[in-house]
């Protein structure tokens, strides 16, 4: 029988915690290490339906990408909704574990997933220095619009659709990318020596500074993903990879859209 401890020595194994953001707070939420896992939910979130959706399964452990604690609480009651979460996945015998920043530039991880649903190759990272972010080759050019309708396939639909800067016919071949929020890499990707950079949360005035400095310098298009779509692909991926690792425990994948948007309004 696989108990959580055995799980969670390879979590540490594969998402090391020593390399999380020094902001992270990965690993294990809630839960007896020595409690038996015969079934585990993999998500992007862990919000009331995620946990809900682990319960109908019969999961005993919930691995979401985003952590259930992230900032700092003085008190946890059913009256605050991190409370009532937290509550309702105790009295479910729920244990529930997060793989965050750490799991974001390992093989197998948030971006290579994204990365490899795109087609590309030679892979290294955007940042040599943080290993954050990748950077790839497509295997034929596409131009900036069929790229975008490239992801537009292999991601799931949201409200927000993908949102472009650049000319529709430019040639690309050279991209680069980051899952999840990266206004925080967007002077990188100018010194990159890529054609676009992909990514999610764009703000205004990052997004305007880093499209007027590539003008001038002829530096890479720009394409805001949303943040869920960006970091679903690595549900699968890493089920599978856990599945492999422990064939006696059943390792299924989240089928709900949690991105936080329900429509979009066009003008």
């Amino acid at each position: 029988m696989t108990i959580l401890k055995d799980l969670i020595l390879h979590f540490d194994q594969i998402w090391p915690p020593a390399q999380a953001e020094d902001w992270d707070r990965p690993g294990l939420m809630l839960g007896d290490v020595q409690s038996d896992v015969l079934k585990v939910l993999v998500s992007v979130d862990c919000t009331e339906k995620v946990i809900s959706e682990a319960i109908e399964i019969g999961a005993d452990l919930l691995v979401s990408h985003h952590p259930l604690y992230l900032r700092g609480f003085t008190s946890l009651t059913e009256q605050s909704f991190k409370g009532r979460l937290s509550a309702k996945a105790i009295r479910a015998n729920l244990a529930i574990f997060a793989a965050h920043t750490n799991a974001d530039f390992q093989t197998d991880g948030v971006g290579e997933s994204l990365a490899k649903a795109i087609g590309l190759e030679k892979l290294e990272p955007l940042d040599p220095l943080t290993k954050h972010g990748t950077i790839g080759t497509l295997p034929e050019p596409l131009s900036l619009l069929q790229l975008s309708r490239l992801l537009a396939k292999r991601l799931p639909a949201v409200a927000a659709g993908i949102k472009v800067s650049g000319d529709p016919n430019r040639v690309i071949g050279r991209v680069g990318l980051l899952a999840g929020a990266g206004d925080s890499y967007l002077n990188t990707a100018l010194e990159a020596g890529i054609d676009v950079f992909i990514t999610s949360d764009l703000r205004h005035h990052p997004a305007q500074d880093f499209i007027s400095q590539s003008n001038v310098s002829n530096g890479p298009a720009l394409i805001d993903i949303a943040h869920f779509s960006a970091e679903w692909l690595w549900v699968d991926v890493a089920a599978a990879s856990l599945r492999a690792k422990f064939p006696a425990v059943e390792f299924v994948g989240s089928e709900l859209n949690t991105d936080p948007w329900d429509f979009a309004v066009m003008q």
